[in-house]
């Protein structure tokens, strides 16, 4: 008789059998392990949450009062039949990959993961097991990102050329993690100028700063939009949605620009109107996507979010067990091509 899988899909979600759990669920259920605080993975309405202690906070900016039970990293906790624990996944503070052994076997969910460290949150950590479910968003060849100090000076000389000219920048980074990012790499005494926030984007780095985060001095570019001299040479951090809006429009004749590893496709920063777009990502790309399955000693790896077909044929060719695992996890929305 074959043994039950550690996870398996239902309905509303990735579901543990021997613990009665979900991970990261997408329609409410009684309990949710969380790997972070992005919109697609924390979803409300469920009656209890499981998470870091570094997610929680910006789980309940998001979803409010909700019931929040939080677990270092690497300490275990039997749930059922299952033992979990949660591991570093690079992607943004707290963000956790989800290994769960149950039955003599080890699955690890990773969630959204990064494997360059970036400074600002802890960095990704493999985890061995026996079946790794990995995100791809940019699982193809032609997602390599360069060098991320490289990429921070090509916005900082960008950002210093819209100053000279007396005009503000805006740049579009996702408001929770990628504008931290971004705020951390750029701001300081030797910036071109103050940085400004959209309200988004103050409300998460607010609650990143609150839990210790060195970030540098921030404004609300609302408080500042209509004040040229408060205004004029600064940088404006806000939600990709927000460029070209009529919120955006209040500053002026201004340069935009993208962030995100989407920006390698020259055609997406076309679609979307900018003059500029920088390659920076709060995921993996192809090398790290193969390297962290390697490191795992995964022989069997399920893809999820991305391209996902893909990524599977191409380790199936490499000898692994792959398939794709459905989901309804979509990356950032904001970021999407």
């Amino acid at each position: 008789m074959s043994r039950e899988p550690v996870l398996t899909v239902t309905e509303r979600g990735i579901w543990c059998p021997a613990g009665g759990f979900f991970i990261d669920p997408w329609r409410p259920v009684d309990r949710a392990v969380i790997t972070h605080g992005h919109s697609d993975h924390a979803r409300p309405g469920h009656a209890a949450y499981l998470c870091t202690p570094a997610a929680a906070p910006a789980i309940r900016a998001r979803l409010g009062d909700v019931a929040v039970q939080v677990l270092d990293y690497g300490v275990p906790l039997t749930i059922g039949g299952a033992t979990v624990s949660l591991h570093p996944a690079g992607h943004l503070p707290g963000s956790a990959q989800v290994r769960v052994a149950a039955g003599g076997e080890v699955w690890v969910v990773s969630g959204d993961y990064k494997t360059e460290a970036d400074g600002l949150c802890e960095p990704f950590e493999p985890v061995r097991c026996h079946t790794f479910v990995t995100e791809c968003t940019f699982g193809l060849p032609v997602f390599r990102w360069p060098p991320q100090a490289a990429v921070a000076a090509s916005i900082r000389a960008w950002w210093a050329q819209a100053a000279a000219e007396g005009r503000v920048a805006l740049v579009g980074a996702y408001s929770l993690g990628k504008a931290q990012r971004l705020i951390a790499a750029l701001g300081g005494p030797d910036a071109p100028g103050p940085i400004l926030t959209h309200g988004a984007v103050g409300a998460m780095t607010d609650v990143l700063r609150a839990q210790g985060l060195p970030l540098p001095p921030t404004t609300a570019a609302a408080a500042a939009a209509d004040n040229p001299s408060r205004s004029r040479g600064a940088l404006v951090v806000a939600p990709p949605a927000a460029l070209g809006s009529p919120w955006a429009r209040r500053f002026g004749p201004a340069p935009m620009a993208m962030v995100s590893g989407w920006m390698q496709l020259r055609g997406v920063r076309r679609r979307r109107g900018l003059g500029s777009g920088f390659v920076l990502s709060d995921h993996a790309d192809w090398d790290g996507l193969n390297a962290a399955v390697a490191a795992t000693g995964a022989t069997r790896v399920l893809a999820t979010h991305g391209y996902t077909a893909a990524f599977a044929r191409w380790l199936t060719d490499r000898g692994l067990e792959a398939g794709v695992l459905a989901t309804e996890f979509a990356g950032e929305p904001e970021e999407a091509p």
